[in-house]
């Protein structure tokens, strides 16, 4: 299970936060705070700040100004703390090429100096079929799934997910939902940055949108969309009760499928 929880009910508390690159300010006085077991999304366009932000509370960039605790750890003063309580979404270029799916689990686990259940891992994410398959020989979708499953190996109370979703078909994508769902269930939060809006209004309790560095709104999706519709605002197209990826399930089915 999650490990326990810092006196304050939030996991993540970010004040003023501020990085530059030259004349470029990346993140411009930047504050928000994550509570605990919720689905906070980061939304915005590209070179919005998203990244930055996210590889702040990582403890993979240090910030010019501002503060951002992680659990109750100074992100700044003692990363090397952050880093055991989050599970972060590697990159595909970060695992070992010539390991199976177990073997880098395994090595990973070490990294830590924990023990694991691998196998139980890979089934979490439904890739146990596929243990002893090299990274390479995975699919688009599996070897998102196995990103996803290596983040879980610490046993975080905090999880960052980059655009987990992104390249996926309909099925993959409603199973990634579902993982995250259940680490919620699980007490886990998530922060999770996505350009899909349909994604963070499914699965996120509140969402930060970004822009030029800065946060330009904060709240509930359907908070965020009541105070659009207060103004007058009125869609061009009517919203149909259904649409094309409805279509494309109904006819080809839910259940995840791999190449």
């Amino acid at each position: 299970m999650p490990q326990p929880e810092p006196e304050s009910s939030n996991i993540i508390e970010v004040r003023d936060l501020r990085k530059s690159y030259g004349d470029l300010k990346a993140v411009d006085g930047v504050s928000f705070s994550v509570s605990s077991g919720e689905v906070f999304g980061i939304l915005g366009p590209n070179g919005a700040g998203k990244t930055t932000t996210v590889e702040i509370l990582e403890g993979m960039r240090t910030p010019d100004s501002g503060t951002a605790l992680v659990n109750g750890i100074d992100v700044q003063k003692n990363p090397r703390a952050v880093k055991k309580v989050i599970g972060i979404q590697l990159q595909s270029s970060a695992y070992f090429d010539r390991l199976n799916l177990t073997e880098i689990l395994d090595v990973m686990a070490s990294i830590y100096h924990r023990e694991i259940d691998a196998l139980g891992l890979l089934r979490k994410v439904e890739l146990a079929d596929r243990a002893k398959a090299l990274f390479k020989e995975l699919s688009g979708g599996q070897k998102q799934r196995f990103s996803v499953a290596s983040t879980l190996i610490n046993d975080p109370v905090l999880l960052f997910l980059d655009e987990p979703t992104t390249g996926l078909d309909p099925q993959a994508r409603r199973h990634m939902w579902e993982l995250v769902k259940q680490f919620k269930s699980e007490g886990r939060t998530v922060l999770l940055t996505t350009h899909y809006m349909e994604e963070a209004e499914e699965l996120c309790d509140r969402v930060a949108i970004m822009d030029h560095g800065r946060i330009v709104a904060m709240d509930r999706p359907e908070a965020l969309v009541d105070s659009l519709l207060s103004k007058g605002f009125q869609k061009e197209r009517t919203e149909k009760l259904a649409n094309l990826e409805d279509v494309f399930l109904d006819l080809t089915g839910r259940v995840l499928r791999d190449e």
